[in-house]
């Protein structure tokens, strides 16, 4: 892994793609000015409709659509390895999208793509979500090869399922592009971040909506940069902005070498069937 400046940018999006492509635009600039050569983007930076199916209508057919246009064109433009959190794309189901992670390398050329394997569903009194209803789940796990090192990418709810990022294990920096409700980013936020990135010695960077949008949804910000001890690097609590921080080969090498968890792994035994159990339990 070489030594490597990221930018984790925070936003607060509108029904406008068009607007939130131009907000996304000033902040990638003032990250790529102030020295970021990796800049990942929000979940949902293109677009936090007024309904859920909003995304749907401007959904794109896959490397084709004026917000991967954005992505391929600004990438170049700045030099930078761009990452946009999620992309709506054409999927088989012509009333949802496949929620794509994609990432572009400095010449404007996409090299990965990733579709959200988890999809959130949460109901407390008046506030519902479920993202089944308008996207359809993708299936595979995605890391990249990027010159700092291996890549794991996902989205936001797949935060909470730590088997996906064994699947992805070892990786020196995981992405969590999210868009957490001010609910549960409250309480869960931070602590599963820091659990990932300890349990998987890596850098994790999540960038994350934050603020008041003008659907009435209140995400909770708070994006973060957090090392592979779970030491929270830099954050942002509200509004539209960016985190930075330079991820240093030689701190990954030391957490790892004073604490050789991944090397320790061990895949258990898979439980004996209940009916076994029960045989066990009755002869004894």
């Amino acid at each position: 892994m070489m030594r490597c400046r990221v930018a984790a940018v925070q936003m607060v999006s509108t029904p406008s793609v068009q607007e939130n492509l131009a907000a996304a635009q000033i902040l990638i600039e003032q990250a790529a000015h102030a020295g970021a050569q990796l800049i990942v983007l929000p979940e949902y930076f293109c677009l936090m409709g007024q309904r859920a199916e909003d995304k749907v209508a401007v959904r794109e057919a896959d490397g084709d659509g004026p917000i991967q246009s954005f992505l391929a064109r600004t990438a170049e433009r700045e030099r930078v390895w761009l990452v946009g959190g999620c992309v709506p794309l054409v999927c088989a189901d012509p009333s949802r999208v496949r929620s794509a992670c994609l990432v572009y390398g400095p010449d404007g050329v996409r090299v990965a793509r990733y579709d959200k394997m988890h999809l959130f569903s949460f109901a407390s009194g008046s506030e519902r979500y479920h993202e089944a209803d308008t996207i359809e789940p993708g299936e595979h796990t995605v890391a990249v090869d990027l010159p700092w090192g291996r890549i794991g990418l996902s989205i936001c709810y797949d935060l909470r399922f730590p088997e996906l990022y064994r699947r992805l294990a070892p990786c020196d920096l995981i992405l969590v592009p999210s868009a957490f409700t001010a609910t549960t980013g409250a309480v869960h936020w931070e602590v599963l971040l820091r659990a990932r990135a300890i349990e998987n010695q890596a850098w994790v960077i999540a960038p994350a909506q934050g603020g008041l949008h003008p659907n009435g949804r209140r995400t909770h910000g708070h994006s973060m940069i957090i090392d592979p001890w779970g030491g929270i690097v830099d954050q942002l609590p509200t509004g539209p902005g960016m985190v930075l921080a330079d991820l240093d080969p030689e701190r990954l090498a030391e957490v790892r070498k004073g604490l050789p968890a991944l090397e320790h792994r061990v895949l258990p035994e898979m439980p004996q069937a209940s009916g076994e159990r029960r045989a066990i339990a009755s002869d004894q």
